[in-house]
């Protein structure tokens, strides 16, 4: 990997996370998937979309921020959502118990998305991403990461809508530890900063 930093996307410029944001599915999303309180594609349009991950991202303030752009060569290259848990209203929506696991667990922090743009995929660059947010969760005081990544069966692959959420691999590179096995490829990492 050639010269890999980071930045949280507050200290990013609107640009640098326009050129991640411009890649596939990501581009449609916009990291809202588990933002906005309703089905994405039915109750948003991609002008909301657009407008909520501008505000989020917080380019140019003080923060918060919902995430954390990541350069290669000063290139803006990928994107990892992390932010408290209590920010993703359709974490707490949803039916799945994995996805509500230690409610009264306070100072969880959870790493929902990555989004690696056009030109840089295959080359390790969300492995780095997920170790930038135990140096990130440490800078803001959260007490636990947590994601949510899919383990794929042997042998199978994953399309990009499941991969966004990270491959098992790639937390475990960055020292999460599996808490819970929900189903036959889900998988609920947590670890502490450092």
């Amino acid at each position: 990997m050639p010269d890999f930093t980071w930045l949280p996307a507050n200290q990013a410029t609107v640009e640098d996370v326009d050129a991640v944001f411009a890649t596939s599915g990501a581009h449609k999303c916009r990291c809202q998937g588990l933002k906005v309180p309703g089905w994405i594609w039915r109750d948003t349009t991609q002008e909301q979309r657009d407008a909520a991950l501008l505000e989020q991202t917080a380019c140019g303030t003080a923060g918060p921020t919902s995430g954390l752009i990541g350069y290669v060569d000063g290139e803006p290259a990928g994107w990892v959502a992390v932010e408290p848990r209590e920010n993703y209203p359709r974490i707490w929506s949803r039916k799945q118990p994995w996805m509500r696991m230690d409610p009264e667990l306070e100072g969880v922090w959870s790493v929902t998305c990555f989004v690696v743009r056009t030109g840089w995929r295959k080359a390790g660059l969300t492995y780095e991403l997920a170790q930038a947010t135990v140096a990130y969760g440490g800078q803001v005081g959260a007490r636990v990461l947590e994601g949510y990544p899919i383990e794929p069966p042997p042998g199978k692959t994953v399309i990009w809508d499941e991969a966004s959420v990270g491959l098992l691999q790639v937390f475990l590179e960055a020292g999460y530890e599996v808490v819970a096995s929900p189903t036959l490829r889900r998988r609920v990492v947590r670890r502490s900063p450092a």
